[in-house]
Order: C-alpha cells, then sequence, then structure tokens
C-alpha cells in the first residue's frame, strides 16, 4: 500500500524538462501506487477549463497532462488535485477529463491509519497582507465569473501580468512574510485533532518538528519542481504501527522506483 504526495510542479509550455519528468514519475514511480495528491500548482498558471477548447501552447501541455494523468487513473490509482494559487481555475471539467478528484483546499485524511491534514500552503502564510487580500478577492465567485467571461487572449495575457506582478511583490517582501505563520499552522491542526500536516506552496522544502497540545508534531513541506530535481512525499504501510511520510528529492531524469 503506497501514497504519493507532490505539489508546485507549476507545468507550462516553458517548462519541458520538467513537463517530461513529471510524465516519468508518473510511469514510474505512482506505477501501482494506491493514490497520487496533487497539492496544488499542477500548472504556472490556469485560465479556465474553456482553454481546452483553444489552441494555444498551454493547452498542448494541458491535453498531455489530462492524458497521462486518466491513464493513471484507468489503471486503477485514484488521482486526487486540489487547487494552488496558480491553478485555482481549474473546475470539474478538468478534473472529469484527467480522471481527478477535486479536493476543498484543507482535507483532513486518513493515510494507512496515520491521521493527518492537507493544504497547499498559501493560506496558512497570514503575515502577506496583501496576498491573502488577493486570495480572498480571487476566490469569490464574482471575481472569478467576471475574469472567465473575459476573452482567452485577455486571460492569458492577465496571467502573465499576474505572475510578474507578483515576482516583483515578492521580491520586496521579508522572507519571513512569505513563509508560513507557526501560529496558524499549530491551529490547523489543533481544528483537525492531527499531529501531522503536509503542504507546498513555500518552496522551502523540509520536516518540521513541532509540538501540538503537548504532542510531538511535524510539517512537512514539499518542494517545487524545477533545475534538474523534483520532489514528493511516499507514505507506504508498514507491518507494525503508523508509517512515517518520507521527504524525497529526485533527479527529473531519474525518478525514485516504485
Amino acid at each position: 500500500m503506497r501514497t504519493l504526495l507532490v505539489a508546485d510542479l507549476h507545468l507550462s509550455p516553458e517548462t519541458p524538462e520538467v513537463n517530461q519528468g513529471f510524465y516519468r514519475y508518473l510511469e514510474t514511480t505512482v506505477k501501482g501506487a494506491d493514490a497520487l495528491y496533487v497539492l496544488g500548482d499542477l500548472f504556472d498558471a490556469w485560465i479556465g477549463d474553456d482553454l481546452l477548447d483553444h489552441p494555444t501552447p498551454l493547452t498542448a501541455v494541458a491535453n498531455e497532462v489530462i492524458l497521462r494523468l486518466k491513464t493513471l487513473s484507468d489503471s486503477g490509482t485514484a488521482v486526487h488535485f486540489m487547487h494552488g494559487n496558480r491553478d485555482f481555475l481549474i473546475g470539474e471539467r478538468f478534473a472529469e477529463a484527467a480522471g481527478a478528484s477535486l479536493m476543498p483546499e484543507e482535507q483532513a485524511l486518513e493515510i494507512e491509519g496515520l491521521a493527518l491534514v492537507v493544504l497547499h500552503g498559501d493560506s496558512l502564510c497570514t503575515r502577506d497582507d496583501a496576498y491573502m487580500a488577493f486570495r480572498q478577492q480571487s476566490r469569490s465567485e464574482a471575481w472569478q465569473g467576471q475574469i472567465l467571461a473575459l476573452p482567452i487572449e485577455q486571460r492569458l495575457e492577465l496571467a502573465k501580468s499576474l505572475r510578474l506582478q507578483s515576482g516583483e511583490a515578492n521580491a520586496n517582501k521579508a522572507e519571513a512574510i512569505m513563509d508560513v505563520t507557526p501560529e496558524e499552522v499549530v491551529a490547523r491542526m489543533q481544528r483537525h485533532g492531527v499531529s501531522t500536516l503536509i503542504h507546498g506552496h513555500t518552496h522551502r522544502p523540509k520536516v518540521h518538528d513541532l509540538v501540538v497540545e503537548e504532542v510531538p508534531a511535524k510539517r512537512y513541506v514539499l518542494g517545487d519542481w524545477g533545475d534538474g530535481y523534483g520532489w514528493d512525499i511516499v507514505i507506504e504501510a508498514v507491518d507494525t504501527g503508523l508509517p512515517t511520510p518520507a521527504l524525497r528529492q529526485f533527479p527529473l531524469g531519474a525518478p525514485p522506483a516504485p
């Protein structure tokens, strides 16, 4: 019994090495797994599922991803997808085509007996007031409806502009502001009654030890894919006791064996 979790692949027409590395990962590492959880930012940008009706470079990447995920799903591996801060406009059309299920932005799970909570991670960065304000706006149905009503070409330009603005804004922010708020992490774990939390978003892969209600706990941070490497977390059943999630980095050209 084996479950895999990834995040922050940021697939796009400009990332052919990462794209191919992800396809290779699906064909090798994920083959035969019980489930794959994608915890947001599968794509570097997503402007609506109707993108699939238009011949753009991103559409070509999206169709290949859909084909690969559907093949995986049809083979018996459950595919679960969570929105990130870059691809929160992915909808049911994409999910159904890929044979995936859309998850809420925060989900309590039990994997091989281990109780945990998973989320993309951006909602934990509560010290970044500007981003949290944009996040609240962009998750509203009114805002999304307004954006999705724009012509596809205009949405593509908007996505490009937002990425540039985000990069410029982040360059001027203190490192601590862009990381998670420790108190918020503890609050989420207390809310769900778990001692294990897994997220991405920050691009700061690490296993953090902490204490939640006087109980030892761990926060696992998935890394982003790029510069020749990918990241995942594997949770495998053990004969006795609860499994320990393993955070792994691997070359895109040689992902871990099943």
